[in-house]
């Protein structure tokens, strides 16, 4: 689900996610409306605050989510001898 539509379908979610990270309300206001890139350091505090209903995959390109999360690759690691 897109950060912007789980905000928008509750009454003061906006402000419950920035307490429950730790980020200033017009952060994450900004990160919603996608006028401000989403810091990487907020991506598994967001997917934790969300239940799992905001991912990483789908706040992050599959590149930084490769880079930064290898976990989450979909694609197998090649294997060195």
């Amino acid at each position: 689900m897109k950060l912007h539509d789980y905000l928008t379908q509750q009454r003061g979610r906006t402000a419950d996610l920035a307490r429950a990270i730790k980020a200033h309300y017009p952060d994450v206001a900004r990160w919603a409306a996608g006028t401000r890139v989403i810091p990487i350091r907020f991506g598994i505090p967001i997917e934790r605050a969300t239940g799992g209903l905001v991912t990483r995959q789908e706040l992050f390109s599959a590149d930084i989510c490769r880079d930064v999360w290898p976990e989450l690759s979909t694609t197998p690691a090649e294997e060195t001898p």
